[in-house]
């Protein structure tokens, strides 16, 4: 017999987040070995500790950030779209199912003021992936983080030296670019913006 599902939608259910996540997650795995804990140090010269108001925390920015760049969202108003109807991206973050979700200007603003002119951001997207290569999370792979694209070779077990191009953020560019288009529909200017030169920089990356 066919049964025809039920419209309701109000039903109470007791179940957590961690439930819901599947346990094979590409989230799991990366919370599970990479430490994210060393992003308030590099920052905390960034921010003023008993002035202004209050920012967003800079460690759930830098990890809503690798959630975009990870998995290909391209702009800061889709990635907010996104954290506030996935269960695994509200887990990795430690948002609740009832958390309200920060908006997408407030990321856009802090990324853009606090961060543009300095390389903190950099140096936490190298890190972040320096960290997932060596726990075996990226194997053989091309990786754009932030300004960097990143070849390492597939051996393990060994230090592979690496060379990082540094170019203009290319994942900031592309949440820029989009910044730019939502502008333009409404009759605003593009941002304004300096340009990077490139430049290449080696480092030893543990296998």
């Amino acid at each position: 017999m066919l049964k025809k599902p039920s419209p309701e939608q109000t039903a109470l259910e007791m179940v957590t987040l961690e439930q819901l996540v599947p346990k094979d997650h590409l989230l799991r795995r990366i919370d599970a070995v990479i430490d994210f804990t060393f992003i308030h140090d590099r920052v905390s010269g960034l921010y003023c500790a008993d002035n202004g108001r209050p920012a967003l925390d800079p460690t759930l920015m830098f990890k809503a950030l690798f959630i975009g760049y990870l998995f290909g969202i391209r702009s800061e108003r889709q990635l907010v779209r996104e954290i506030e109807v996935n269960v695994a991206y509200r887990w990795f973050l430690r948002l609740k199912l009832t958390d309200v979700v920060f908006d997408a200007s407030t990321l856009s603003q802090n990324r853009r003021r606090r961060f543009n002119d300095t390389d903190v951001a950099q140096a936490i997207f190298d890190h972040i992936v320096e960290q997932a290569i060596g726990h075996g999370l990226v194997d053989g792979t091309v990786l754009y983080t932030d300004s960097t694209h990143l070849k390492a070779n597939a051996n393990k077990g060994k230090y592979d030296l690496a060379l990082l191009q540094k170019s203009r953020a290319d994942y900031w560019a592309d949440l820029d670019r989009a910044i730019d288009a939502e502008r333009a529909l409404h009759g605003q200017p593009p941002l304004k913006e300096k340009e990077r030169e490139p430049e290449v920089k080696e480092t030893k990356v543990s296998r």
